[in-house]
């Protein structure tokens, strides 16, 4: 009895069966395309509004609620119905305003300031005192009015 050696397939190869090998995938994993996509959803909705600059205005008489306070004692410029600026308690002529200014902001950690103006002030020296706020290195200005006023979404009598 002669053994036989098994015959080769064309070409002289034989072919074997892969038990336990992966076959190539056909179809798309879509699951980490999904994580990247969310991903990048979440940051460009968190980064969005902080591309869009806008100065928060507080007019008098209004529903807003209160600044929050700083560690440091909150400087004050006040505005009077007689046209006179104070700065805390103290008088200051216009010329000198924003002299003291830039020595008071020499002296501070924080740019912030608040401006009280008298109601009857027109619009236009309220902005002129604004303007020597920033002109005296304060860019952070918050303009202080009474609570309780009318809200925009309240029905108009």
């Amino acid at each position: 009895m002669a053994a036989t050696l098994p015959q080769a397939e064309k070409g002289g190869r034989r072919r074997r069966r892969s038990r336990g090998r992966a076959r190539p995938m056909s179809e798309i994993n879509v699951t980490p395309l999904v994580d990247v996509m969310l991903v990048l959803l979440i940051v460009f909705m968190v980064s969005a509004p902080l591309m869009t600059v806008g100065v928060p205005v507080d007019l008098p008489k209004t529903a807003a609620n209160a600044l929050p306070s700083d560690n440091e004692e909150p400087l004050t410029v006040t505005l009077t119905a007689d046209g006179e600026v104070q700065i805390q308690t103290t008088p200051t002529p216009r010329g000198d305003l924003v002299a003291k200014l830039r020595a008071i902001a020499a002296e501070r950690e924080s740019d912030q300031i608040f401006l009280r103006a008298d109601g009857s002030i027109p619009y236009a020296e309220v902005m002129q005192v604004m303007g020597a706020l920033n002109a005296g290195g304060f860019s952070n200005v918050g303009l202080v009015t009474d609570t309780g006023g009318p809200t925009l979404d309240d029905p108009v009598q």
